[in-house]
Protein backbone atom coordinates (compact mmCIF):
# COMPACT_ATOMS: atom_id res chain seq x y z
CA UNK A 1 0.00 0.00 0.00
CA UNK A 2 1.03 3.73 -0.58
CA UNK A 3 0.98 6.48 1.90
CA UNK A 4 0.86 10.00 1.43
CA UNK A 5 2.54 12.56 3.80
CA UNK A 6 -1.01 14.36 3.22
CA UNK A 7 -4.00 14.45 6.72
CA UNK A 8 -7.18 13.94 5.03
CA UNK A 9 -8.75 13.74 8.29
CA UNK A 10 -9.60 16.83 9.90
CA UNK A 11 -12.28 15.89 13.03
CA UNK A 12 -12.33 12.86 15.27
CA UNK A 13 -14.77 11.20 16.65
CA UNK A 14 -14.76 10.10 20.36
CA UNK A 15 -16.51 6.77 20.59
CA UNK A 16 -16.68 5.97 24.27
CA UNK A 17 -17.46 2.59 25.66
CA UNK A 18 -18.21 0.80 22.26
CA UNK A 19 -20.51 -1.74 23.61
CA UNK A 20 -22.50 0.56 25.65
CA UNK A 21 -26.55 0.28 25.08
CA UNK A 22 -27.89 3.84 24.06
CA UNK A 23 -30.38 3.42 27.00
CA UNK A 24 -27.40 3.62 29.65
CA UNK A 25 -26.49 7.16 28.00
CA UNK A 26 -28.18 9.47 30.35
CA UNK A 27 -27.23 7.62 33.37
CA UNK A 28 -23.70 7.31 32.59
CA UNK A 29 -23.39 10.74 31.45
CA UNK A 30 -24.83 11.92 35.04
CA UNK A 31 -22.35 9.24 36.89
CA UNK A 32 -19.59 11.57 35.35
CA UNK A 33 -21.22 14.45 35.91
CA UNK A 34 -21.49 13.90 39.44
CA UNK A 35 -17.53 12.64 39.34
CA UNK A 36 -16.21 15.78 38.01
CA UNK A 37 -18.16 17.60 40.16
CA UNK A 38 -16.64 15.98 43.32
CA UNK A 39 -13.58 16.43 41.80
CA UNK A 40 -13.85 20.20 41.38
CA UNK A 41 -15.20 20.37 44.70
CA UNK A 42 -12.88 18.10 46.60
CA UNK A 43 -9.73 19.88 44.88
CA UNK A 44 -10.82 23.29 45.21
CA UNK A 45 -11.78 22.94 48.93
CA UNK A 46 -8.33 21.64 49.01
CA UNK A 47 -6.38 24.77 47.57
CA UNK A 48 -8.94 27.01 49.38
CA UNK A 49 -8.16 25.41 52.40
CA UNK A 50 -4.89 25.34 52.15
CA UNK A 51 -4.55 29.05 50.76
CA UNK A 52 -6.17 30.51 54.05
CA UNK A 53 -5.15 28.61 56.57
CA UNK A 54 -1.58 29.77 57.51
CA UNK A 55 -0.48 27.06 59.57
CA UNK A 56 -0.97 25.36 56.50
CA UNK A 57 2.42 27.00 54.83
CA UNK A 58 4.42 24.01 55.10
CA UNK A 59 6.06 21.89 52.61
CA UNK A 60 4.14 18.78 52.58
CA UNK A 61 1.06 21.04 52.24
CA UNK A 62 2.63 22.78 49.37
CA UNK A 63 3.00 19.46 47.59
CA UNK A 64 -0.74 18.58 48.29
CA UNK A 65 -1.91 22.24 46.51
CA UNK A 66 0.23 20.92 43.33
CA UNK A 67 -1.57 17.32 43.34
CA UNK A 68 -4.65 18.53 43.97
CA UNK A 69 -4.40 21.35 40.68
CA UNK A 70 -3.25 18.56 39.02
CA UNK A 71 -6.15 16.41 39.59
CA UNK A 72 -8.27 19.43 39.14
CA UNK A 73 -6.71 20.07 35.71
CA UNK A 74 -6.91 16.41 34.81
CA UNK A 75 -10.63 16.08 35.39
CA UNK A 76 -11.27 18.97 33.55
CA UNK A 77 -9.56 18.29 30.55
CA UNK A 78 -10.63 15.04 30.32
CA UNK A 79 -14.67 14.68 31.61
CA UNK A 80 -16.37 17.49 29.89
CA UNK A 81 -16.19 16.05 26.35
CA UNK A 82 -17.09 12.38 27.59
CA UNK A 83 -19.96 14.39 29.43
CA UNK A 84 -21.06 15.84 26.21
CA UNK A 85 -20.79 13.03 24.49
CA UNK A 86 -23.30 10.95 26.36
CA UNK A 87 -25.63 13.62 27.43
CA UNK A 88 -25.71 15.35 24.57
CA UNK A 89 -24.29 13.19 21.57
CA UNK A 90 -21.52 15.88 20.77
CA UNK A 91 -18.97 12.95 19.49
CA UNK A 92 -17.07 15.09 17.22
CA UNK A 93 -13.51 16.80 18.30
CA UNK A 94 -11.65 18.92 15.65
CA UNK A 95 -8.11 18.06 14.68
CA UNK A 96 -6.25 20.32 17.17
CA UNK A 97 -8.31 19.72 19.96
CA UNK A 98 -7.71 16.39 19.88
CA UNK A 99 -4.00 16.84 19.97
CA UNK A 100 -4.80 19.43 22.55
CA UNK A 101 -6.81 16.96 25.17
CA UNK A 102 -3.86 14.29 23.98
CA UNK A 103 -0.96 16.96 24.91
CA UNK A 104 -2.66 17.78 28.37
CA UNK A 105 -3.57 14.15 29.30
CA UNK A 106 -0.24 13.14 29.18
CA UNK A 107 1.97 15.93 30.81
CA UNK A 108 -0.57 15.90 33.73
CA UNK A 109 0.21 11.86 34.14
CA UNK A 110 3.50 12.67 33.86
CA UNK A 111 3.50 16.05 36.50
CA UNK A 112 1.69 13.72 38.75
CA UNK A 113 4.52 11.41 38.84
CA UNK A 114 7.27 13.78 39.35
CA UNK A 115 4.65 15.12 42.46
CA UNK A 116 4.61 11.75 43.91
CA UNK A 117 8.63 11.31 43.62
CA UNK A 118 8.85 14.79 45.56
CA UNK A 119 6.56 13.82 47.90
CA UNK A 120 8.20 10.53 48.73
CA UNK A 121 11.52 12.71 48.64
CA UNK A 122 10.06 14.78 51.36
CA UNK A 123 9.21 12.19 54.05
CA UNK A 124 12.09 10.12 53.14
CA UNK A 125 14.24 12.93 54.54
CA UNK A 126 11.93 13.84 57.19
CA UNK A 127 12.15 10.67 58.61
CA UNK A 128 16.08 9.93 57.75
CA UNK A 129 17.16 13.39 58.24
CA UNK A 130 15.25 15.30 60.81
CA UNK A 131 17.75 17.70 61.66
CA UNK A 132 18.72 18.73 58.05
CA UNK A 133 14.98 18.92 57.31
CA UNK A 134 14.11 22.16 58.12
CA UNK A 135 17.09 23.22 55.88
CA UNK A 136 16.87 20.78 52.41
CA UNK A 137 12.94 20.99 52.51
CA UNK A 138 11.54 24.46 52.48
CA UNK A 139 8.52 26.00 50.87
CA UNK A 140 10.80 27.87 48.13
CA UNK A 141 12.47 24.80 47.33
CA UNK A 142 9.65 22.94 47.37
CA UNK A 143 8.15 25.89 44.96
CA UNK A 144 11.08 25.39 43.12
CA UNK A 145 11.21 21.73 42.31
CA UNK A 146 7.24 21.30 41.86
CA UNK A 147 7.58 24.47 39.20
CA UNK A 148 10.68 22.58 37.20
CA UNK A 149 8.34 19.82 36.80
CA UNK A 150 5.24 21.64 35.55
CA UNK A 151 7.49 23.60 33.49
CA UNK A 152 9.80 21.02 32.15
CA UNK A 153 7.04 18.43 31.33
CA UNK A 154 5.22 20.69 29.54
CA UNK A 155 8.25 21.61 27.09
CA UNK A 156 9.12 17.63 26.72
CA UNK A 157 5.84 17.05 26.34
CA UNK A 158 5.56 19.49 23.23
CA UNK A 159 8.35 17.34 21.70
CA UNK A 160 6.00 14.12 21.76
CA UNK A 161 3.23 15.90 20.38
CA UNK A 162 4.87 16.89 16.96
CA UNK A 163 6.66 13.95 16.98
CA UNK A 164 2.88 12.58 16.33
CA UNK A 165 1.92 15.48 14.14
CA UNK A 166 4.50 14.49 11.69
CA UNK A 167 2.81 11.18 11.03
CA UNK A 168 0.08 11.49 7.78
CA UNK A 169 -3.42 10.69 9.46
CA UNK A 170 -5.36 8.82 6.34
CA UNK A 171 -7.46 5.93 7.78
CA UNK A 172 -10.40 6.04 10.07
CA UNK A 173 -11.49 9.15 12.31
CA UNK A 174 -12.82 7.24 15.53
CA UNK A 175 -10.94 7.48 18.54
CA UNK A 176 -11.85 3.84 20.78
CA UNK A 177 -11.35 5.33 24.18
CA UNK A 178 -13.20 8.29 26.38
CA UNK A 179 -10.55 10.47 25.29
CA UNK A 180 -7.86 11.62 22.98
CA UNK A 181 -4.21 9.82 24.15
CA UNK A 182 -1.30 9.13 22.33
CA UNK A 183 -1.55 5.17 21.25
CA UNK A 184 -5.50 5.95 20.22
CA UNK A 185 -4.53 8.88 17.87
CA UNK A 186 -1.17 7.82 16.58
CA UNK A 187 -3.25 4.23 16.01
CA UNK A 188 -4.94 6.05 13.01
CA UNK A 189 -1.77 7.58 11.36
CA UNK A 190 -0.54 5.86 8.50
CA UNK A 191 3.19 5.13 6.84
CA UNK A 192 6.02 3.47 8.06
CA UNK A 193 7.29 5.64 11.03
CA UNK A 194 3.63 4.88 13.07
CA UNK A 195 5.65 2.61 15.18
CA UNK A 196 8.53 4.10 15.64
CA UNK A 197 6.80 7.15 16.99
CA UNK A 198 4.64 5.10 19.24
CA UNK A 199 7.67 3.40 20.97
CA UNK A 200 9.35 6.37 21.53
CA UNK A 201 6.38 7.83 23.31
CA UNK A 202 5.55 4.57 25.53
CA UNK A 203 9.72 4.62 26.16
CA UNK A 204 9.08 7.79 27.54
CA UNK A 205 6.00 7.58 29.23
CA UNK A 206 7.44 4.53 30.88
CA UNK A 207 10.68 6.73 32.20
CA UNK A 208 8.32 9.18 33.28
CA UNK A 209 6.45 6.38 35.58
CA UNK A 210 9.44 3.97 36.68
CA UNK A 211 11.45 6.48 37.75
CA UNK A 212 9.46 8.03 40.23
CA UNK A 213 8.34 4.44 40.82
CA UNK A 214 11.71 3.37 42.03
CA UNK A 215 12.27 5.68 44.20
CA UNK A 216 8.99 5.90 46.05
CA UNK A 217 9.28 2.29 46.72
CA UNK A 218 12.91 2.04 47.92
CA UNK A 219 11.68 5.06 50.18
CA UNK A 220 9.25 3.72 51.82
CA UNK A 221 10.91 0.14 52.45
CA UNK A 222 13.12 2.39 53.71
CA UNK A 223 11.26 3.93 56.07
CA UNK A 224 9.15 0.67 56.97
CA UNK A 225 12.92 -0.59 58.05
CA UNK A 226 13.33 2.38 60.31
CA UNK A 227 9.91 1.97 61.85
CA UNK A 228 10.36 -1.79 62.52
CA UNK A 229 13.76 -0.69 64.45
CA UNK A 230 12.27 1.80 66.86
CA UNK A 231 11.23 -0.30 70.22
CA UNK A 232 8.92 2.69 71.54
CA UNK A 233 5.44 1.97 69.52
CA UNK A 234 3.98 5.52 70.16
CA UNK A 235 7.09 6.32 68.37
CA UNK A 236 6.24 3.53 65.47
CA UNK A 237 2.80 4.75 65.01
CA UNK A 238 3.99 8.69 65.28
CA UNK A 239 6.53 7.94 62.31
CA UNK A 240 4.39 6.10 60.16
CA UNK A 241 1.28 8.08 60.37
CA UNK A 242 3.42 10.94 59.35
CA UNK A 243 3.96 9.10 56.11
CA UNK A 244 0.31 7.28 55.51
CA UNK A 245 -1.19 9.84 53.48
CA UNK A 246 1.88 9.99 51.33
CA UNK A 247 1.44 5.95 50.80
CA UNK A 248 -1.77 6.03 50.13
CA UNK A 249 -1.83 8.22 47.88
CA UNK A 250 0.37 6.91 45.96
CA UNK A 251 -0.52 3.71 45.87
CA UNK A 252 -4.10 4.77 44.61
CA UNK A 253 -2.02 6.06 41.30
CA UNK A 254 0.65 3.10 40.84
CA UNK A 255 -1.37 0.06 41.85
CA UNK A 256 -4.08 0.03 39.31
CA UNK A 257 -1.99 1.52 36.62
CA UNK A 258 0.69 -1.59 37.55
CA UNK A 259 -2.09 -3.95 37.77
CA UNK A 260 -3.35 -3.11 33.76
CA UNK A 261 0.27 -3.50 33.10
CA UNK A 262 0.90 -6.79 34.45
CA UNK A 263 -2.35 -8.18 33.03
CA UNK A 264 -1.40 -7.59 29.81
CA UNK A 265 1.91 -8.59 29.82
CA UNK A 266 0.99 -11.69 31.21
CA UNK A 267 -1.30 -12.64 27.83
CA UNK A 268 -4.49 -11.52 30.55
CA UNK A 269 -6.90 -9.89 27.95
CA UNK A 270 -9.83 -7.33 29.24
CA UNK A 271 -13.32 -6.97 26.40
CA UNK A 272 -12.31 -3.23 25.11
CA UNK A 273 -15.68 -1.93 27.34
CA UNK A 274 -13.60 -3.19 30.49
CA UNK A 275 -10.34 -2.08 29.29
CA UNK A 276 -11.51 1.32 28.81
CA UNK A 277 -13.23 1.66 31.92
CA UNK A 278 -9.92 0.43 33.77
CA UNK A 279 -8.49 3.31 32.11
CA UNK A 280 -10.96 5.68 32.96
CA UNK A 281 -11.10 4.66 36.71
CA UNK A 282 -7.32 4.40 37.19
CA UNK A 283 -7.13 8.11 35.49
CA UNK A 284 -10.15 9.59 37.71
CA UNK A 285 -10.07 7.82 40.50
CA UNK A 286 -7.16 9.23 42.56
CA UNK A 287 -8.62 12.91 41.31
CA UNK A 288 -11.89 12.08 43.31
CA UNK A 289 -10.37 10.48 46.46
CA UNK A 290 -7.49 12.44 47.09
CA UNK A 291 -8.73 15.49 48.83
CA UNK A 292 -10.71 12.68 51.30
CA UNK A 293 -7.33 11.69 52.27
CA UNK A 294 -6.02 15.15 52.58
CA UNK A 295 -8.77 15.83 55.40
CA UNK A 296 -8.65 12.73 57.31
CA UNK A 297 -5.75 11.23 56.79
CA UNK A 298 -3.92 14.04 57.71
CA UNK A 299 -3.57 14.99 61.29
CA UNK A 300 -3.15 18.90 60.86
CA UNK A 301 -5.70 19.62 58.20
CA UNK A 302 -8.23 17.04 60.02
CA UNK A 303 -7.59 18.77 63.86
CA UNK A 304 -8.29 22.29 61.69
CA UNK A 305 -11.49 20.93 60.31
CA UNK A 306 -12.34 19.73 63.28
CA UNK A 307 -11.79 22.97 65.19
CA UNK A 308 -13.64 24.97 62.74
CA UNK A 309 -16.65 21.92 62.80
CA UNK A 310 -16.82 22.59 67.43
CA UNK A 311 -16.97 26.07 66.51
CA UNK A 312 -19.45 26.04 64.31
CA UNK A 313 -22.03 24.01 66.18
CA UNK A 314 -21.00 25.91 69.08
CA UNK A 315 -22.19 28.96 67.35
CA UNK A 316 -25.12 27.65 66.03
CA UNK A 317 -26.50 26.50 69.65
CA UNK A 318 -25.42 29.87 70.62
CA UNK A 319 -27.20 31.75 68.27
CA UNK A 320 -30.79 28.98 68.65
CA UNK A 321 -30.57 30.63 72.65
Amino acid sequence: MIYTNITTIKDFVILGFPGLDPTYYGPVSALLFLTYLFILVGNIFILAFVGFERRLYKPTYMIFCHLAMNDLLFGTVTLPKIISRYWWDDKMASFGACFTQMYFVHSLGAIHSLLLLIMALDRFIAVFLPLKYPVLITNNNILIACGFSWIGTFIRMMGVVFHALSLPYCNSNIIVQCYCDHISITNLACGQNVKYVQAVAVGLAMFSLLLPLSFIIFSFISIFIIVLRIRNMEGRYKTLSTCTPQLLISCLYYLPRCFVYLAHAVGFSFSLDIRILLILLYSLLPCAVNPIIYCFKTKDIKDILMKKIKNTKVGIKQVSH
